[in-house]
């Protein structure tokens, strides 16, 4: 038996108060907010459930079994931890005091059945236009961000996208906490870790950025991009790694440029505004915005390229699709793709399908 496997059977055990909700396919979040309250997002709903663990010590038990798989320890100086189960889900707890009313618990269930492009059609996240025009995105090495809130459905996204890059490709990716799920086979996975117990070993973002760089990547994909590893990837993408994506935490496009700003300020490299600015227009191509609804239902709401910045030094994007009424579905804009006369774009000009008039410049 492997030791994946024996913890699959140790964690299990610990967590039978909530297996139930681990092994329900309806159920996407599982959240522990002390021993004895229990709520799960199921179909995008949030219920309390009559679920509990018998007291706090089989709470902690539990929880402590979940961070050993993943080798990491919550104390004092570790209140906030990071961590999966063994068949991916991902983990945060919160230490008490941290967490007033006792430590809690939140496990995001890692998909076992994934998403492919068809499936995001059939559910009207998106349109078959819209796939096609972000398949030629991908096939011509554009850098693409996804944007987003929490449990948008980012991350789902990107394993999509991810699937238009071609076979023979390398891919590195880069996350805090695994959870994409690509489909190539040559995927290189690499992972952070925090501290140890005596504040050592740690390993950020940005170290396993510079690293992926000697890791002769075609593509680079970070999972989400949250601090000074913005700048790395910003300066990066200038520098001949093309096609790269991430997600981050966004409500538009225009946003995303502001954020994706503001998190490569806390770089320690300092670069005047204007030359930042012009960095990361250089630099990002292709903006997607996803949203959650009230429904639970999660969609694509804008896809945007991004221009160069005006004389004011703004950002400025150019929505290509939009939800033209609350609810609606995505429609294209109209608006030819600034793209049209890339080499790369014209590669592939023949798979286009239903996303060529917007390479064409022609009208809907």
């Amino acid at each position: 038996m492997s030791r994946t496997d024996i913890f699959a059977q140790t964690v299990e055990h610990f967590l039978r108060p909530i297996e139930p909700f681990l092994a329900d396919p309806a159920v996407a979040e599982v959240m522990v907010n002390r021993f004895d309250e229990i709520y799960v997002e199921r179909e995008g709903r949030l219920v309390r459930t009559e679920a509990r663990f018998a007291d706090h010590d089989a709470f902690m038990a539990a929880v402590n079994n979940v961070l050993q798989y993943t080798g990491k320890r919550l104390t004092a100086e570790q209140p906030l931890v990071d961590a999966r189960l063994p068949d991916g889900s991902r983990v945060h707890v919160v230490l008490e005091p941290l967490s007033r009313f006792g430590t809690c618990m939140t496990i995001r269930k890692f998909a076992k059945a994934l998403f492919d492009a068809d499936a995001l059609i059939a559910l009207g996240s998106w349109t078959g236009q819209a796939r096609q025009y972000l398949r030629t995105c991908v096939l011509a090495e554009k850098n693409i961000l996804v944007a987003g809130g929490t449990s948008s459905g980012k991350t789902s996204l990107l394993n999509v996208l991810s699937s238009f890059i071609p076979a023979h490709q390398r891919i590195v990716t880069i996350e805090d906490s695994s959870e994409l799920a690509l489909q190539q086979a040559h995927v290189v996975s690499l992972e952070g870790r925090g501290p140890d117990r005596y504040g050592r070993g740690r390993i950020t973002i940005t170290d396993l950025f510079r690293s992926s760089l000697r890791l002769r990547p075609d593509r680079i994909i970070i999972g989400e991009v949250r601090g000074g590893e913005a700048l790395d990837m910003i300066q990066a993408m200038t520098s001949g790694h093309a096609g790269s994506m991430s997600t981050l935490h966004a409500a538009t496009a225009a946003d995303a440029l502001n954020r994706l700003e503001t998190l490569a300020m806390m770089n320690d490299v300092e670069l005047p505004p204007r030359a930042l600015r012009a960095q990361i227009t250089s630099a990002i191509d292709v903006i997607v915005q996803v949203s959650r609804f009230n429904d639970g239902r999660r969609a694509l709401t804008q896809v945007a390229e991004v221009l160069p910045i005006d004389d004011d030094r703004r950002y400025q994007v150019a929505d290509i699709f939009t939800v033209v009424a609350p609810g609606g579905p995505l429609a294209w804009t109209g608006r030819a793709s600034r793209f049209a006369g890339d080499p790369l774009v014209a590669a592939v000009r023949e798979t286009m399908g239903a996303a060529a008039p917007i390479f064409n410049g022609a009208k809907p």
